[in-house]
Order: structure tokens, then C-alpha cells, then sequence
């Protein structure tokens, strides 16, 4: 068996390796001109979903090179107010194996280590425009350079604008969330981190606004192992008519809107983005796909953002793309031990139908521009809730014991027997 897949993201990366270590003859095509091309964001949150499906696909000495790739791990989950007060502390479990541990890792430095070994899969500047299914059953892609290749499977792992969906699932709608979100980076040196709320440097932090609008923070520190210089990330989300048009705007002006949209946010923070090297300040419309009734399978199927694009709200996007790669693997080894394809690929799209629009709508409930949060008046009342709500969690163990299993176990599913041996 012969599958070609497009796009070498996170998810189509892990599942070449999974493919080519069972011995299936894969194929990976990527529009980028190099590795390094066109790589938006900083910092991947790595679940243990995640780190269990990464485990499994890929070979020992590759994960173990992508293990150390990471930065510090996160210890806290900390939630504070734009003025720095606290609202809600958790701890994070740091005492699993590398195998179902949480993680952050860097884009480039994710993308780099899982290209170990792929030398002889991964083709780069290869743009795929659209597929032809055969009268053999085989299916055709095509590519800009007017090339075309021919495999029993097709696998869409191109993310938010895929190519692959719009032809396979062309009733299938990505929506506008109504959030806007605004990004940087800066330097991680003795001065920042003095302007960094407590508990920062070691935990994922973030800061709730007035208005719906809130901010989420990273350190990443890679521990001299020379895989990138440590950094601080920050991303500021509010909805979209907080925000004047920013169609035209340099990375600098960019920059000067969040300034201007939060005066009154800690000055410390305030500092942190005025900080932001202007080259690393990014700008998105938060966008997410709308549930799917189930298809009929069929030779062609997608992973990740290409069919369940989800909001980074839960920080669960990448982590259930890892998913799909495992169980479509897994899927994929049977059809070439016999199995057949199609019959394989219904069974995969019948539970990632399932598990990965529940993550699309977990993920929306943190970034909806339709939330009550977000509206004029009413907002502030509804801001205030969520506040005391978080506040209460906190100063009540059970309640904060529950909140934080019940993310926990949104983040380590065991849902087949493969994955209870690997988790252990």
C-alpha cells in the first residue's frame, strides 16, 4: 500500500513516521519551499495525549529527540486578572514518563526534530492543487509544478485552508469565531522576567479582562541545551469590534493597538508587550469549523485543522491532530496487513468525527465572540461572574480538585487497548 499525504504539520509529520516505521511505503508533500518557511506561533502545548500518540508513531531515537527539543515543562495553570490578582492556581501533573508527560516545545524546533529521519518521505515546494480517484482505486494528486503522484490513500493533514477538504468535503464550513488575537515575543532575560506576573516563569499563565478581552503567557526556557534562546510569548484576545482595522498595519503598529486597547492593564504587562521584538508580532482572525454529519469513507481522508480546525482556546488543536495521526496509523497498518482501506478509514472517521468536533466545541466555549463576555454592557456583569466564580474554585479544594481533573482528563484519553499499553 502507497499513501501519499499532504501537509507537514504536526499531525502529518507523526503520522509519516508511524506509517514508515510499520513499513508502509508513504509519501509526504509540503508547499513550503523549506523547513523553516512560513511557521506562525511560538509555543505548542504538548498534552499527554499528545506525548502518547508522538510515543507510539514515532521511532525511539526520534521521539527521544524530540523530547529534547522541549523547554521546562509547565508546573501551574495560573489565572490572574489584567491587574496581576489572583483568581485561580492549579498544579500540573509533572510526574509522568516522557511517553504521557505535558510539554512545550517551540514550532520550529517541533518541525526540525520530527524531520529526523524522513529524509527519504518528505518533499518540500511541492504545492498540491487537487486529486482524481481511479477507476483501480488508486488516487492521483496533482501539484502546482504540474507533477503528480499516484497511492492507494490520500491524506489531507493541511491545515485551516486544506485543499484536500474542499474537494473531499466541499459542504463542510470554517466559521469567524469573532475574536481577534494579536501575538510577540521577546527575549527571556533578568529584566522581563522581573515584569512577569508570580508564578510565570514555570506555569502557563492567564489574565482576564473587564470586557471578555484576556491574555495568555509562556516562558519557555530550553535549559542551555542550544535548541533555541529562551523566550517569553504572549497572546492578547478580545473580540472584533474592540479592535480598529488592522489590514494594512506593520508589526510595530500592531503592536501600539494592544498598547492602546489596554491602558489599564498592569503596567508590568503592559511593558511585557511594548517589549515584544516587532518582527515576532502576528495578527489572526480566530476562526473554527462547524460540526459534520458523518460521510461515506471513501480512499481520501484528512487529520488535524484540515477537518476539525479548532480555536487555541484549551490549547488542544495540535494535541488532537497528534490523535488522528496515531488512530489513522493504527488504521492504516491493518489495511496494509489486508484489511480493506476504506473499510479502515470509515472505522478512523467514525471516532474522529466523534472525539475531534467535541474538542472543536470545548475550544470555541473559551474563544466566542458571541459569549455574553464580549457584549457591551452586560459583559462586565458577566466578566465579574466568571471572576468570582474562579475565585470561589480556588478557595475551595473540591471544587478546584474537580475543575482540574475534569481538564486533566480532557488532555489524557484512554480510548482503545493500544492506547492503555502505552500509557501504562
Amino acid at each position: 500500500m502507497r499513501v501519499l499525504i499532504i501537509g507537514a504539520g504536526t499531525g502529518g509529520l507523526c503520522l509519516a513516521h508511524g506509517l514508515k516505521k510499520a513499513g508502509v511505503d508513504v509519501a509526504l508533500f509540503e508547499r513550503d519551499r523549506t523547513p523553516r518557511s512560513m511557521l506562525i506561533g511560538y509555543r505548542v502545548g504538548i498534552s499527554p495525549d499528545g506525548s502518547k500518540a508522538l510515543h507510539s508513531c514515532l521511532p525511539p531515537e526520534v521521539f527521544a529527540e524530540f523530547v529534547r527539543t522541549t523547554a521546562r515543562p509547565p508546573k501551574h495553570i495560573v489565572m490572574r486578572t489584567e491587574k496581576y490578582k489572583e483568581l485561580l492556581v492549579g498544579d500540573i501533573a509533572t510526574d509522568l514518563d516522557d511517553s504521557r508527560s505535558e510539554k512545550s516545545v517551540s514550532r520550529i524546533a517541533m518541525r526540525t526534530a520530527l524531520l529526523n529521519g524522513l529524509d527519504d518521505v518528505v518533499r518540500f515546494d511541492r504545492t498540491f492543487t487537487h486529486y482524481t480517484q481511479n477507476d483501480d482505486g488508486t488516487v492521483t494528486a496533482f501539484f502546482a509544478d504540474g507533477t503528480s503522484e499516484t497511492g492507494d490513500v490520500l491524506v489531507g493533514a493541511d491545515g485551516a485552508q486544506s485543499k484536500v477538504r474542499r474537494q473531499r468535503l466541499p459542504h463542510a464550513t470554517v466559521a469567524d469565531t469573532g475574536i481577534t488575537s494579536v501575538a510577540g515575543k521577546l527575549p527571556l532575560t533578568d529584566e522581563h522576567v522581573r515584569l512577569l506576573p508570580p508564578l510565570a516563569d514555570g506555569g502557563i499563565t492567564l489574565l482576564f479582562g473587564p470586557q471578555g478581552e484576556f491574555v495568555i503567557m509562556h516562558v519557555m526556557r530550553f535549559d542551555g541545551t542550544g535548541v533555541e534562546d529562551d523566550y517569553i510569548m504572549w497572546g492578547y484576545a478580545a473580540s472584533h469590534d474592540k479592535f480598529p482595522d488592522m489590514k494594512d498595519m506593520s508589526q510595530a503598529e500592531l503592536k501600539q493597538v494592544v498598547l492602546n486597547l489596554t491602558p489599564r492593564f498592569h503596567p508590568n504587562l503592559r511593558e511585557l508587550f511594548a517589549r515584544a521584538t516587532p518582527e515576532t508580532v502576528f495578527q489572526i482572525r480566530v476562526r473554527t469549523s462547524e460540526r459534520l454529519e458523518p460521510w461515506e469513507p471513501s480512499a481520501v481522508t484528512m487529520i488535524g485543522d484540515s477537518v476539525h480546525l479548532m480555536t487555541p482556546g484549551r490549547g488542544i488543536g495540535a494535541n488532537t491532530a497528534l490523535r488522528d495521526a496515531e488512530l489513522l496509523c493504527r488504521k492504516l497498518v491493518e489495511a496494509h496487513q489486508g484489511k480493506n482501506a476504506v473499510q479502515a478509514i470509515g472505522e478512523y472517521e467514525r471516532e474522529m468525527v466523534e472525539y475531534g468536533f467535541h474538542a472543536v466545541e470545548a475550544s470555541r466555549e473559551m474563544m466566542d465572540g458571541r459569549s455574553l463576555v464580549h457584549k457591551p454592557v452586560i459583559g462586565r456583569v458577566a466578566a465579574a461572574l466568571q471572576r468570582t466564580f474562579l475565585r470561589v474554585t480556588n478557595a475551595v479544594p473540591p471544587l478546584k480538585r474537580k475543575m482540574l481533573s475534569e481538564d486533566a482528563a480532557e488532555r489524557d484519553h484512554v480510548s482503545s487497548p493500544h492506547e492503555v499499553v502505552h500509557a501504562g
